[in-house]
Parts: structure tokens; C-alpha cells; sequence
């Protein structure tokens, strides 16, 4: 009897224990008894008996985003021949001539969509602004062509989903594993230090400036610091913060696992997301939102339409002008200053996780895809 073929999902982008690559698909795709392998591009080499069940095949590194998106595309398609998977999923946009090629050979394709691309890139800081619209306009363009070659769409929010066919389109969000955001060291709340917590990837349109200025406005809370988990992107935003005297009431932690996650989240008074009105912020969910309320954080975030709905609806935090760090500040020290009306706002999230914003149900989503998929010739 022919042993099953495997699922490949390819990032060359992407860390390989990616929360929503890694964490939460490939860990969920296991049920269906087929083997996972994950070919990524850090320069970490293989790991083809992973403790945790998915495998891993290492193309890279490579020097430089030109070498990445020409090489990449070439070693991922070579890689994934060579293999000969039952499915081939990708999470990286500039990976859609693999995509192609790879359906032209006969391959079951998925496209997982992270980001509104089109607006994204408008914010992009390593491309020249006069030359932001015309990539923007580019992208769109591979992607109409992309929307009706591959097999499905995975895309991470319901207005994402719009711009995909809906018939092949599956919005599997990226809400948190629960108890994944609980540490066995958690704090009581109460006897919490006056610290706030940003988790991931942080740049100036995701509110590094404001953060930092918003914290040092706290003079009345000389004890209350800024936890960042994460890298700061680009490196000269880093150089700057770092030589700014505000810096001397952040705690900087860079990337960390998840279990440092978890406890870092475990002893902090609120989680913040204070991203800047940028296209595709108005209509994201960021991941670190709905891990702040599985924490049972209260939150203190971007007064957006959309999160605003979730925020309000769930009672779970405060809105903010993003743009302001008097506000961000106020939102601080409206937190330190009313400690029972934070926890019960956290508890609240808790709670909103627990029956709305919880992986379990995403995941019946990505599997009721693989199965239509699997039972398609």
C-alpha cells in the first residue's frame, strides 16, 4: 500500500516555528494522519525527526530580498517536486511564480493570504515612496492573475476574503491557542510590577515611537516600564529609540519563545497594539490582540472601527488615538490607577477568547479545506 503523500507548506520568509505557520496549521493538519513537512529558509538545516511532528527542509539563507524571491521561488519549486506532495501551501506573496509553475505542473496549490499586500506595501520602509503606488499596482496584478490558477485561498480576515473567490476561499483567522498564552508562573494580578507588554515584530508605523514616548510620560510612575518582545525593524529605528533617554524605561527582550511569551504576558498589567491609521491596519486583527485577551490582559489599543468593535463589544480595554502619546500615557496610567477594573477587563477577554476568538474553531475550517482538497481529483 502507497504511503500517503505529505502536506508541504513552504515560507521563505517566515521563521520556522511561525505562530500561524507552524504553531497553529501545520500542528492542526497533523489530524488528518499525513505527514507535514514545512520547508523554510533560515539556514538552520533540517530537522526530519522534529519532536513535535512536522518536519523541516532548510533552502536558505539567502543575502538579500532579490536572492530570497529569485532563488527561493527556484529551491522551493525544486524542493517541492522532489518531494511530490499531495498539497503545496505557501505563505509568502513573492512565492506566486513557485505557485504557478507548480499548478502548471499539476500540483494541488493554496495561497495563505496574511496581509492586505496592495496596502501593505504602502508603508513598506525599504521601498522609495515615489515608488510605493506603481509596486502596489504590480502586486494587485500577479495577484488577479493568482486569484484564478491556484486551487484555494487561506486568508486571515474576513476583509481579505473579499478580494478572493469565494468559493475557493477559506477565512481561517488568527485567534489564539488558549492555553497557550497561560504560564505556569503567572502573577496574581494584584501583585503585578507596573510593566506593559508589545509582543512581535515592532516598526514606527506599529507605533515604536509613540510606545516609547507614552511610557517616559508616566514621570508620577517612575516604576512603570515598557516590556517589547520582539525585533524592531528597520535597525536605524532600533539605533534611534535606543539613544533616546525614554529608552531607559524599556525592557527589551528581542524574539523569544512562546513560553516566554506566556510569562512575560503572566506578569504584565495591560498588552499594547497601538498601530498608526495605515491602510492595512484598519481592517488587520492582529494576532498579539487576541493573545493579550487569551492572557486575560486588559488591552489598550488603536481606536479602529473594526477593533473597536471587538474591544468595546468584549469590554475587554481601552481605545486610543494611536497618533497621541499623552493618550497612550493616560490609557497607562488610567490601568495602574484602577487595578480591579483592569482585571475584570481581562477576564472579560479571557472570556471573549474562550467563546469567540478561540484556534480550535479556525482549525475546522483549514481541515474542512484539505478534506474538499483531498476528496477533488
Amino acid at each position: 500500500m502507497r504511503t500517503p503523500q505529505p502536506f508541504v507548506h513552504v515560507t521563505t520568509v517566515h521563521q520556522r516555528r511561525d505562530v500561524r505557520i507552524f504553531h497553529k496549521e501545520a500542528q492542526s493538519l497533523r489530524a488528518l494522519g499525513q505527514r507535514v513537512i514545512l520547508v523554510v529558509a533560515d539556514g538552520m538545516g533540517d530537522e526530519t525527526d522534529a519532536p513535535d511532528g512536522v518536519s523541516f527542509i532548510d533552502i536558505g539563507p539567502f543575502r538579500g530580498r532579490l536572492a530570497r524571491a529569485v532563488l527561493g521561488n527556484w529551491r522551493a519549486m525544486r524542493t517541492a517536486l522532489r518531494i511530490d506532495p499531495e498539497i503545496v501551501h505557501f505563505h509568502d506573496p513573492e512565492l506566486i511564480p513557485m505557485g504557478l509553475l507548480l499548478k502548471l505542473l499539476g500540483r494541488k496549490v493554496v495561497y495563505d493570504v496574511h496581509e492586505d499586500l496592495p496596502r501593505q506595501i504602502m508603508n513598506k520602509h525599504w521601498i522609495a515612496p515615489p515608488l510605493r503606488f506603481a509596486v502596489s499596482r504590480a502586486v494587485s496584478a500577479v495577484e488577479r492573475i493568482a486569484k484564478w490558477s491556484f486551487d484555494a485561498f487561506v486568508v486571515a480576515t474576513p476583509y481579505i476574503g473579499t478580494n478572493f473567490p469565494p468559493g475557493s476561499t477559506a477565512v481561517v483567522q488568527n485567534f489564539p491557542i488558549p492555553s497557550e498564552m497561560i504560564s505556569p508562573q503567572q502573577t496574581t494580578y494584584a501583585s503585578r510590577p507596573q510593566s506593559f507588554a508589545y509582543v512581535g515584530g515592532l516598526s514606527e508605523a506599529r507605533g515604536a515611537r509613540e510606545m516609547v514616548a507614552a511610557v517616559a510620560l508616566l514621570t508620577d510612575r517612575p516604576d512603570a516600564r515598557l516590556h517589547i518582545a520582539g525585533s524592531i525593524s528597520p535597525s536605524a529605528l532600533e539605533t534611534e529609540l535606543k539613544r533616546r533617554p525614554a529608552w531607559s524605561r524599556v525592557v527589551f527582550h528581542g524574539q523569544v519563545g512562546r513560553p516566554a511569551v506566556a510569562q512575560l504576558l503572566g506578569s504584565a498589567r495591560a498588552g499594547m497594539v497601538v498601530f498608526g491609521p495605515a491602510p492595512n491596519h484598519l481592517e488587520a486583527q492582529p494576532n498579539k490582540l487576541f493573545e493579550y485577551m487569551a492572557a486575560g490582559l486588559p488591552v489598550i489599543a488603536s481606536d479602529f472601527p473594526l477593533w473597536r468593535e471587538i474591544v468595546a463589544k468584549a469590554q475587554c480595554g481601552l481605545l486610543v488615538d494611536p497618533r497621541d502619546p499623552a493618550a497612550i500615557a493616560d490609557a497607562m496610567r488610567w490601568i495602574l490607577d484602577h487595578p480591579e477594573d483592569a482585571q475584570a477587563m481581562g477576564t472579560a477577554g479571557q472570556h471573549a477568547v474562550a467563546t469567540t476568538y478561540s484556534w480550535q474553531s479556525e482549525a475546522e475550517k483549514l481541515l474542512k479545506l484539505y478534506r474538499t482538497l483531498q476528496s477533488t481529483p
